[in-house]
């Protein structure tokens, strides 16, 4: 949720600091603030507000270092404002932190520190934190010793960089389930939470573990454990560059990545695809075929858009790998002490690979024996790197806030799995191929769907001032009834709940009149009839219907207000079809009504806080 940024070199670190916050107000924020190092003392400078805002006060105050660290904050502990705001500083005002993530026995600490004369300015566990570090400096003048020891205290998250105007050569930087990386530069080194601040300046990063600490100067970084063991880091790559970060000839990054979709879902399976076998090749997985076609069952954790992909494999897989599957939220999976046993694999899904949430899930299920397969979009995150064995979606990076492209992906990359366990188990090589050809199709048929899009917006212009909204859907277009609904309701704050249409009948239909917009996704297969009847009773009572159907069904028009037609597919991936005019249609609603589409309000795009 919050972001990290820090540098530390021969440049004036103010614009690089300002720059890297912006690339990282996706992730969502209420206020901002930096610190750097100069005359002799640490200047701290926060807003609430954008950074723009923060960008506006600093200008004012003509001041230049080559050292500092920034943050952007998402509100935990204390009500968003400057006070709150990171960055804190100690008493003498010459030591410095930012923080991501959550101290959770902050309030035990706070005790001894104000038994100790220690006084309290802000409601933040993070200024508890910065006068912990200040006890351990005191004795041990040493900043890296100071931050190592202190955190052998701490009970929580944290990703944190530290600074010290007697120590003015380093930044100290530690991580413990909230991301942090280090950039490498030519006598010039970066922090940041997030690879997206940092590569216009660098591709070669280095990835912090759970339980390290660096010290980062600016030619070198030297890391350890916090328990005081010497470790190596290897430099990595960074796979993409400035311009897939950037919005580009698009208004907003959300119409760029929807519009992406069929680049993105091609990259997701390209190379991936056995014709001649009728059967998928997923290096991630190499090794664990077997053992996960032999599962006695299999268990998806993921939150959010992540989950509703989880419903649509629960469907694939049971389906066609003839495998019970069970889909569990990832927050509410480790405190219900769930059954696993070493026969179970369990999935994890998450874009970033930081949700806290799944992360936490996958450790307890990696302690309980199960098998833990990680499926994420960020390559080097902390659940591909905390995973047994995984698959990468390779959908390029995703700003929006709210989820478009990542969602097809998952799609994609979970039907690769189900057609690798399927074809161990008992699906033939003729059913492997047509399943694969008809995949091979899709990005063509997404990009067909996409053309519509100045239609979607003519209709879309209809539902800005609607109040509520329903989605309904059955099968495999049960779980995008729920996305459309999220996407909805993330972006243009209008109610929007999803159902299995059959469930209509059981509740929602007392919601329905002619204020009350109905959204069918009503493809021709096995159920149309009874989707259609459902579509009647609506119509019975006035509601507005809008239809997502196949370009084949000429009978639709007639029942409905407004039909988004889509070309016909395969049952298993006809959620890859539907997802699109439901994402096109939030997007612009969400637009119609003014308001900013990548920051939508209180959230943020990587949940690294429980």
């Amino acid at each position: 949720m919050c972001g990290i940024v820090g540098y530390i070199g021969h440049r004036n670190s103010i614009p690089i600091l300002i720059e890297g916050l912006k690339r990282l107000e996706y992730r969502g924020y209420d206020s901002a603030g930096l610190g750097i190092i100069r005359e002799n003392a640490c200047t701290v400078i926060k807003q609430e507000g954008k950074v723009s805002q923060l960008e506006d006060k600093i200008e004012k105050e003509k001041i230049s270092s080559p050292l500092g660290i920034a943050h952007t904050r998402w509100a935990t502990h204390g009500v968003p404002n400057e006070i709150n705001a990171h960055p804190h500083v100690n008493s003498s005002g010459k030591l410095c932190l930012v923080h991501n993530g959550i101290i959770e026995n902050y309030a035990v600490l706070k005790i001894g520190l104000q038994k100790q004369g220690y006084e309290f300015y802000s409601e933040t566990d993070t200024e508890v934190l910065v006068k912990l570090i200040d006890t351990f400096l005191k004795m041990k003048n040493n900043l890296f010793d100071a931050v190592r020891f202190a955190l052998n205290k701490v009970e929580g998250t944290y990703g944190i960089a530290v600074t010290s105007a007697d120590e003015p050569d380093k930044i100290v930087v530690a991580k413990k389930g909230s991301p942090l990386v280090i950039g490498i530069g030519d006598d010039e080194n970066f922090i940041a939470s997030d690879v997206n601040a940092l590569i216009a300046h660098t591709s070669q990063v280095v990835y912090l573990e759970d339980g390290e600490i660096a010290a980062v100067y600016n030619n070198k970084f030297e890391a350890k454990t916090i328990e005081d063991e010497e470790i190596e880091k290897e430099i990595q790559q960074v796979a993409f560059d400035i311009e897939d970060i950037s919005k580009g000839e698009f208004p907003h990054f959300m119409l760029k990545e929807i519009m992406e979709q069929p680049g993105s879902v091609k990259n997701s399976f390209r190379g991936r695809l056995l014709f001649e076998e009728g059967s998928s090749k997923l290096g991630g997985l190499q090794g664990y075929e077997d053992r996960i076609s032999q599962s006695r069952r299999i268990i998806i954790c993921a939150c959010g858009t992540s989950w509703h992909a989880a419903l649509v494999a629960e469907y694939m897989i049971e389906q066609f790998a003839r495998i019970p599957v069970e889909v569990e939220y990832a927050s509410e999976f480790r405190y219900r002490n769930p059954v696993l046993t070493p026969e179970d694999t369990c999935i994890f899904i998450s874009q970033s690979g930081e949700t806290a949430d799944t992360l936490a899930a996958m450790k307890e299920a990696k302690r309980r024996g199960a098998l833990v397969l990680g499926v994420c979009n960020v390559v080097g995150s902390s659940i591909a790197r905390e995973s047994e064995a995984g698959v990468y979606i390779h959908a390029g990076p995703e700003i929006g806030v709210a989820s478009t492209k990542a969602f097809t992906s998952q799609l994609v990359v979970l039907a690769l799995i189900t057609v690798l366990i399927a074809r161990r188990r008992h699906m033939s090589i003729i059913d492997g191929q047509n399943i694969l050809r008809e995949l091979d199709l899709i990005p063509g048929k997404i990009a067909e769907i996409l053309q519509q899009n100045d239609k979607i917006k003519e209709i879309a212009q209809n539902f800005i001032n609607a109040k509520n909204f329903l989605y309904l859907g059955r099968g495999y277009n049960f779980p995008v009834a729920l996305e459309g609904a999220l996407k909805l309701k993330e972006i243009s704050y209008i109610h929007a709940e999803g159902y299995p249409a059959a469930e209509m009948k059981h509740g929602p239909i007392a919601l329905i009149d002619n204020n009350m917009p109905s959204v069918f996704i009503t493809p021709k297969d096995s159920v149309y009839e009874k989707v259609i009847s459902n579509i009647e009773e609506v119509k019975a009572r006035n509601g507005k219907i809008l239809a997502i159907a196949c370009t084949s069904d000429d009978k639709i028009d007639s029942l409905v207000d407004y039909a988004i037609k889509i070309p016909d597919t395969m049952r298993i991936f006809m959620p890859l079809l539907t997802v699109i005019p439901l994402q096109l249609l939030a997007y612009h609603i969400a637009v119609g009504k003014g308001l900013n589409v990548d920051q939508p309000r209180n959230l943020a795009k990587s949940v690294t806080v429980e």
